[in-house]
């Protein structure tokens, strides 16, 4: 099969189809390496949690192998997060226009195969998980047990965004721990934080498939929501800001903190102001978007860090 004939219908022209061996295209594409927002999005609640972690025993910077060991678990277990759910949804994925030309439901990968891939980035997650503490290894292995849920909400609850913000945050614990051996307020404070901050962008996203979704009878906030759409984003997105905030302040962190966290606050805001429901391009551009916003945030911490220290 051809590069071009493999493609995922909302993502083309990536390294994947254009650089990527011909025969790992349609495992790279199960993992969504085409889609690298969506390891963003589950690494960035981690890298928070570390800077959090650093400016409450004021050091200068996160613990640099943390840094690193979240990046890479984050990737493979996205990846494995979406081979599993791709494994669930495949029969819901053939009817849906955006998710028919996946691997598993366009017949590029068989279900054996994405399961042994799934098998395959779990044992790499475990490798990185392994080199934190125990706590940090009962609680990520705590995770699973979300991601495993997650695909049946949609299912049976006009509310699945809660549970994917259950597990695309629990980084906002793992930081944390990792650093301490335990949780405290400020872990439990950002990780509410972010399960708010993910319920918002994820409505944004669910809006290109929600023709599509109700048609097979798939519920999300965004059918939910539907015209009240952008006043349920205000709740939303003020409620994380809040949350983070005295997430922020409880563990010491001050002016480079509030600083950080306010132009995180406006970016929301602009998501807000700009959004279209009708006009799924710009859902995906402005859920693209929370990449930026989660550095944002992520570049205050770490200066206030350092201030701190200093």
């Amino acid at each position: 099969m051809s590069g071009a004939a493999g493609r995922v219908a909302d993502s083309t022209g990536n390294w994947v189809d254009s650089r990527a061996p011909a025969a790992l295209r349609p495992y790279l594409r199960l993992a969504r390496a085409d889609r690298p927002i969506g390891s963003w999005l589950l690494l960035l609640p981690c890298w928070w949690s570390a800077a959090l972690a650093a400016v409450a025993a004021h050091q200068p910077l996160p613990n640099l192998w943390h840094v690193v060991a979240f990046a890479i678990g984050a990737a493979v277990m996205r990846g494995a997060g979406c081979t599993w759910n791709d494994l669930v949804d495949r029969d819901i994925d053939a009817l849906v226009e955006r998710t028919r030309s996946r691997p598993i439901p366009s017949g590029q990968v068989t279900v054996p195969q994405a399961a042994a891939f799934l098998v395959l980035q779990a044992l790499v997650g475990l490798a990185v998980l392994v080199t934190f503490n125990r706590f940090a290894i009962a609680a990520g292995i705590a995770s699973l047990a979300i991601v495993a849920v997650y695909p049946f909400m949609k299912r049976i609850t006009w509310w699945p965004q809660v549970t994917l913000g259950l597990a695309f945050s629990w980084g906002a614990l793992m930081g944390w721990a990792a650093a301490f051996g335990r949780l405290d307020a400020p872990a439990i404070l950002l990780y509410a934080g972010s399960i708010a901050w993910v319920i918002g962008y994820d409505t944004i996203y669910a809006h290109q498939d929600r023709e599509d979704d109700a048609l097979i009878g798939v519920k999300s906030t965004a059918r939910l929501f539907g015209a009240r759409t952008k006043p349920m984003l205000t709740v939303f997105y003020t409620l994380a800001v809040a949350l983070i905030g005295a997430a922020g302040l409880w563990a010491g962190a001050g002016l480079a903190f509030l600083a950080g966290l306010a132009l995180f606050a406006a970016h929301l805001g602009w998501q807000v102001y700009r959004l279209d429901i009708d006009d799924s391009d710009l859902c995906l551009r402005l859920f693209k978007s929370n990449r930026d916003a989660g550095l944002i945030l992520f570049a205050g911490l770490v200066l206030d860090a350092a201030l701190r220290a200093a």
